[in-house]
């Protein structure tokens, strides 16, 4: 009998692109874990909804559990009863935290409730992000290093010179939009200005310049960063490097713990989902937690589609004489 023919370049399957993350399956209602995984995982089809179902009520079983045997919560005591969950930075640190607090950015990010830094405990922390990327937790190992000193950690939760975390790509488009494409999620419109012309630098006009609008694509403060509210504390920025952290066996961590002493202040210093649901984590009986990550009832290691955070601009001319 004749061998087969070797596939053709057509026939062969092309790889998917995937991001293999950790997520929190226990935390999640039934619908939106079945739309999620349906929607972003590689393989996955709504042939599998019986599989996926049985595997959410194993994770929402261990969620139960943990409602009921963790009743300091439902008393309203601190999640870990033996120790407060908020300490003094260290006189080492402490020296190192004005160099912070005067930053440029940390000043601007960080002025609208009071922020002061503080040493915080790792297993304490509510989370309201549902996915880990276990590719870009390992690139923060490597930073970190094997054995990090208190000022290694210090300087990378609390980064003052740091580089973009991925190469930006800007094209033109038509209709004086611009599309601004990266790799890394952090990618987002911070802002517009009014500039003076003499801020400019290596630019040439078309005449004499009268001022000038800047509309800023960029990245966040990346400190990390804590919300506390209602006796809680909420991960509002960092979980990956708070993931990165704990994984290397680090229990506590410096962060900047912006203090929340109302809900509307958390439709200024809050991330979507805390800002949507405020509820879910601060007053649930049972909120996600970071050390729900590495409990394997609770969380599942999937593989995600490889996504691209783009940032489009647009802008607008109206000349007029009257």
């Amino acid at each position: 009998m004749a061998a087969d023919p070797a596939p053709s370049s057509s026939d062969t399957p092309t790889p998917v692109p995937f991001e293999l993350c950790v997520y929190l399956a226990g935390h999640v209602p039934l619908d939106q874990y079945l739309d999620f995984l349906e929607a972003e995982a590689v393989g996955v089809t709504k042939s599998d909804r019986r599989r996926l179902s049985d595997d959410w009520r194993a994770a929402d079983d261990r969620r139960r559990h943990l409602e009921r045997s963790e009743r300091q919560l439902l008393e309203g005591e601190p999640l870990l009863a033996d120790e407060e969950p908020l300490q003094p930075l260290p006189d080492e640190l402490a020296a190192m935290a004005p160099a912070v607090l005067e930053h440029p950015i940390f000043r601007r990010s960080f002025a609208a409730v009071p922020a002061p830094l503080a040493m915080v405990e790792l297993d304490a922390l509510v989370v309201y992000q549902r996915t880990i990327n276990l590719e870009h937790v390992r690139k923060l190992r490597e930073r970190l290093g094997p054995a990090p000193s208190a000022r290694d950690v210090f300087h990378f939760c609390l980064p003052l010179d740091r580089p973009p975390s991925a190469p930006v790509r800007v094209r033109r488009l038509p209709k004086d939009e611009y599309m601004f494409t990266c790799d890394s999620t952090d990618l987002r419109f911070l802002e517009a200005v009014s500039l003076e012309p003499g801020q400019l630098r290596e630019f040439d006009p078309l005449g004499p310049v009268a001022g000038v609008v800047g509309l800023v694509v960029g990245f966040g403060s990346n400190f990390l960063n804590v919300i506390s509210a209602e006796g809680r504390l909420v991960l509002n920025n960092g979980n990956h490097r708070a993931y990165a952290l704990r994984e290397a066996g680090v229990t506590h961590a410096p962060c900047v713990v912006q203090e929340v002493s109302r809900r509307e202040e958390l439709k200024v210093v809050g991330g979507g989902r805390l800002r949507r649901d405020p509820d879910r984590y601060l007053s649930d009986p049972r909120p996600p937690m970071l050390r729900d990550f590495f409990d394997p009832a609770l969380a599942r290691h999937v593989r995600l589609h490889k996504r691209t955070r783009h940032v489009r601009v647009k802008f607008t001319v109206e000349e007029e004489s009257l």
